[in-house]
């Protein structure tokens, strides 16, 4: 009985080990359709598939291979590191008049399971493709100038003069203060005809009022 027991947990735990890992395990495309719109008889357009390398380890693309030879494409050839991104490139040669949806499908190392990707779009004659760029002409997305903000240097220079100009104030007040008994003493000694003995400091004190 222990035997079976063992062989069945051997037998579980070499199938979990052998599991395959699908394509959603590893890779993340931000779009597996790209719709191309409308396209000019014989002028392609190319576009590209982004692919994530979602998983821990180096991923590689090793096919990108179109259903049919009327599509062209290519891939990232080097290793993508994990979360990091490839490209999946496709082009329809655009070569007769119709709707088309196209596939590639990819093929990345070590898994088995294939992915499939898809482009699509209406290609037009060179007339009805002028016809319709006329009616659907591109829109200019237009942007707003821009509002230039107001320095606050003016602000702060008018804040800075009012604060000179009330320290002058209180300098003139305070001086005022000190000439009043100056201006006293000086008209004493000239009664006496005496020479005032601070008329030496009055221009210096008188200075300090402007």
């Amino acid at each position: 009985m222990k035997k079976l027991f063992l062989s069945i947990a051997i037998m579980t735990f070499s199938v979990a080990l052998f599991a395959q890992k699908k394509v959603s395990d590893v890779a993340s495309f931000e779009s597996e359709s790209i719709d191309q719109g409308k396209l000019k008889l014989n002028e392609p357009r190319e576009v590209k598939f982004i692919v994530k390398n979602i998983s821990s380890e180096p991923l590689v693309i090793e096919q990108a291979n179109p259903t049919c030879g009327c599509t062209m494409g290519d891939y990232t050839k080097s290793p993508i590191a994990p979360g990091e991104k490839g490209y999946i490139t496709a082009k329809y040669n655009a070569a007769s008049v119709s709707h088309f949806e196209k596939h590639l499908t990819v093929k990345f190392a070590g898994i088995d399971e294939l992915k499939s990707i898809t482009i699509s779009g209406d290609v037009l004659s060179p007339e009805d493709y002028d016809k319709w760029v006329a009616e659907n002409p591109v829109k200019k997305v237009e942007v707003a100038p821009q509002t230039a903000t107001p320095s606050n240097n003016k602000t702060k220079t008018k804040t800075k003069q009012n604060a000179c100009d009330i320290s002058k104030r209180q300098l003139i007040i305070k001086t005022a203060l000190i000439l009043a008994p100056v201006n006293g003493l000086q008209g004493l000694f000239s009664v006496c005809h005496f020479p005032c003995p601070l008329s030496f400091f009055l221009p210096f004190l008188s200075a300090i009022s402007y």
